[in-house]
């Protein structure tokens, strides 16, 4: 499982707007910490990649947000000249 989620982290740099393999590997990361006290490198460096990336999406998943509603009334002005 570690290696799964260490793999996953660093496939998640590359996939990270699909979200699901972000959130997988973070989960089998976590599992891998409970389950396998050998490979504890591993699943540490999957758990912090995915959250990274997890983290990283959400902020510009937010900033997207706030800046489309900061251009809304900019984008329907022109419209209501007619």
């Amino acid at each position: 499982m570690s290696i799964s989620s260490l793999v996953l982290g660093i496939t998640s740099i590359f996939a990270g707007w699909t979200f699901i393999v972000p959130v997988a590997g973070l989960i089998l990361g976590i599992l891998a910490l409970q389950r396998e006290p050998a490979a504890r490198t591993m699943a540490i460096w999957g758990v912090v990649l995915n959250s990274v990336v997890l983290a990283g999406g959400l902020l510009v998943g937010l900033g997207a947000l706030i800046f489309g509603l900061a251009a809304l009334p900019f984008a329907i002005l022109p419209f209501a000249m007619f």
